[in-house]
Parts: C-alpha cells; structure tokens; sequence
C-alpha cells in the first residue's frame, strides 16, 4: 500500500485494486497521504483513466470516506437532483420545493459557484438569514417535517472529496470522468437518498463541451449509480446560453419566485418541469410521464410549490416575506442597460460570456476563499430568436462596484449576436439516459 508503488501502477496503465484505491481515499483523510503523492496519482488518473470496476470501487470509498445519513426513517422514495452546472442555472430553487409539493420528499445536497458557473448554496444564501449549513440531524430532521431540504455538504459526509477536489482543481485534473462521477456521486450517495435525477449539461455555457461529452459523463454516473443500489436517471440539456434572464444570486431568486407562480422563462420552466417529471416518476408519485406533468401543474396552479418554497426559506431561517416582497432581497446601487448596436434578430448569447460578465461585477467567485456580492449580476437578458431595435437593451448590468463595470459591460455587449433573420433556439433538452 505504499503511495509511490500505487502511483506507479497507475502511471503504467494498471487498474487499481480495490485495497489500493481505498489506501488513496483514505490516505485524502487522515493525511497519511502527502498533497504531492494524492496529486501525482490524480494526474495520473487523469491521464489513464479507470476502467469500470475502479470507477465504481472509487465512487464507494470516497462515499465511506465519512459519515452516510440514515433516512429510512422518513416514508416515501427520497428522491435528489444534481447538475453538473451552468449559467444561470436557478432550476434547484424551483425545482425542491415543487416535487415536494407533489408528495415526494427531496433531501438536496448542493455546492457553491466557482468560476463562471453559480452556485446554488449562494443563490439560496442571498435571502436573508437563510441557513445552508444544517447538521445532519437537522437536515435528517426537517426532510421528515417539511418534505424538502436544500443544503451544502457538511463536513461528515465523502470528507475525501473535499481535500481531492481542491488538489484537482489547482493541478488541471478536474476534467476526468471517473474523478468527476465519484465526486458527485459519493456526496450523494452519502446523503441518504433512494433516487438520483441528474441535469448533465452541455455547450459552450457547460463544463462538457459537447453532447459527446455529456453523454459519456451522464452514462457512467447512471451505471455507477446504478450498481450501488440506486435509481438514477439523466437528461443531457443544452448550455449555450443561459438558463433563464437572470445571472446572479438575488437576481435568480426573485426569477425562481416567479417561476414557482407559474411565470418563469419558458426555457427555465421546461428544464425544470422535465427533471420534475423524472423525479416524480422515481419517486412512485406517478405512473406514466403525463400523470407526473399533470401533477406538476397542479401543484404549480394551487401555489403549493410556491408556499413549499416559503416553508422551506422559513425553516432554514430565512425570511419568508421575499417571496411575497423581493426588495426585500439584497439590490445593487446601480443600474445600467447594454443596447443592441443594430436592429435584428438575436441569433446567439453567449453564455460564458455572461458568465465572466456577471463575476466581474462580483456575483461569483474566481477561488474558493473569494467573497460573493448577492446583489450584483445581469438580468433582462433577451433570449435567442426575439426581435430589437436598435438602442433597445439587451440586458441590465446591476452593479455596486464601478471598478468592475467597464469589463463587465464589454464582455456583456461581445455576448449577444444580432442577426438579420430569426434563428429558432435549438431544442434545450437532447437525450435522456437511463430505465
């Protein structure tokens, strides 16, 4: 079990037993393993891959790495959602809540943004007093109660992932399949849940590039899942512009408010609605895909999801009064519109773009340790297809540091094409994985 030898395996090509694997996650814990020896054999996965069996003999040690949260207590299938991130990406906010409003419960455990893809912990912690950081026992504690928990990892569950996420993030080992299915799935799995829907993105706007990409990511986390007793299903969505009008934390909460009255985006509305569908349909809510969307759309029009929503935020020590009230979310000092330089059609929007737009004014954070403005960010974003005028905006940057404004406007403005004729938006949702 000595690190140079198992390092040394890897670097030729060996597949790994499962003792030497579980030497390496264990080594991520308890520091027997030096930052150097846990790198080294990261790259070198990295650059070897690992075969089927060590991608899921590595999915499950870095799941026992810690704590596993016991929910079989609760009644019903315990059903979670996870993306693998994009831009504008507030479908968590609408999402928890509205399954749960339909009778499943959703313990979902989330991140924080990092580069040019937001978090949904940062979003969630732009309302006021919201609490992300539950105990186990508290999360455990109000799935049971509320029906809905939305969360970020504490430090009992797949603790290995933490250490080894932030080795790959600084020595470019991140882009590698099976280090990115045990990441998501051990947190995950440790989380207590039956069933997994994932959102597994792809485009310019995602961490995979191309549907290729995605699929391949998408099939081996539903096959490793799979193997460790779970349901798990996926849907590969598309990423090249964002998700939604609005880029940035408080910005996506009042957008997820009004998508849980029924008035979101078209775009957000049916990436949420689909993924809802799977996760009714895991979660034995409803038998047929139709039933599962009729559910929906019930619990959308009564203002179940929405006073869900409100239970949540309440719960976790938020204020309650946002959903009713937004200003009472956190607003920027100033306002400035980016216009279309030509009259036309929008023919592409960028995504990344906004993206790095929305981070220079301070809405995400460029490492860890960054701080996050809840106020800032770009809204009013017109989408792919819509007709303007010249000078009419194409979308707002909200700001309260002018230092970052003039970056921020040219990136915004560099973001949108404008064409002379319409060109449809491609079709958001490309294939689904899974039985």
């Amino acid at each position: 079990m000595s690190p140079p030898l198992i390092i040394a395996r890897k670097r030729d090509g060996h597949a790994l037993s499962a003792p030497e694997i579980q030497a390496f996650v264990r080594g991520a814990v308890d520091g027997s393993w030096a930052d150097y020896q846990l790198s080294a054999l990261l790259m070198a996965i990295c650059l070897r891959g690992l075969n089927a069996e060590e991608t899921a003999l590595y999915t499950t040690a870095m799941t026992s790495s810690g704590a596993v949260a016991d929910l079989s207590g609760i009644p019903g299938i315990k059903v979670d959602k996870h993306s693998t991130g994009g831009v504008g990406d507030k479908v968590s906010l609408v999402l928890a809540p509205w399954v749960a409003a339909c009778g499943v419960p959703v313990p979902m455990i989330s991140g924080r943004g990092l580069g040019h893809s937001g978090g949904t912990l940062d979003k969630l912690e732009a309302i006021p007093g919201f609490r992300t950081g539950l105990s186990l026992a508290e999360y455990r504690d109000q799935v049971a109660r509320v029906g809905c928990a939305l969360i970020g990892q504490t430090p009992e569950l797949a603790p290995a992932d933490r250490r080894l996420y932030a080795l790959r993030d600084v020595t470019a080992t991140v882009a590698s399949i099976p280090l990115i299915c045990g990441s998501i799935l051990s947190k995950k799995l440790a989380a207590g849940i039956d069933a997994l829907v994932l959102d597994v993105k792809f485009g310019h706007g995602a961490f995979m590039p191309d549907l290729a990409a995605a699929r391949e990511l998408a099939t081996t986390l539903v096959r490793v899942g799979c193997a460790a007793g779970k349901q798990v299903r996926a849907l590969l969505t598309r990423m090249d512009a964002p998700l939604g009008r609005a880029v940035g934390n408080a910005l996506e909460v009042v957008e997820a408010v009004a998508a849980l009255r029924g008035a979101g985006p078209a775009d957000l509305m049916e990436v949420t609605r689909a993924l809802g569908v799977e996760m009714l349909l895991l979660g034995g809510a409803a038998a047929t895909p139709a039933e599962a969307d009729a559910r929906l759309g019930t619990a959308l029009a009564s203002g179940d999801a929405l006073a869900k929503f409100r239970e949540v935020v309440a719960a976790q020590g938020g204020d309650p009064r946002v959903v009713d009230d937004p200003g009472r979310l956190p607003v920027a000092r100033s306002l400035e519109p980016v216009s279309a330089p030509r009259a036309g059609f929008v023919t592409a929007v960028d995504a990344r773009a906004v993206a790095f737009a929305a981070l220079r004014l301070g809405a995400g954070r460029a490492r860890a340790e960054d701080a996050v403005d809840p106020a800032v960010g770009v809204a009013g974003l017109v989408p792919v297809g819509e007709a303007v005028a010249v000078g009419q905006p194409l979308a707002w940057l909200h700001a309260n540091d002018p230092a970052g404004l003039p970056e921020a406007r040219a990136l915004l403005a560099g973001a949108f094409t404008v064409g002379d004729s319409p060109v449809p938006p491609p079709p958001l949702i490309a294939d689904r994985i899974g039985e």
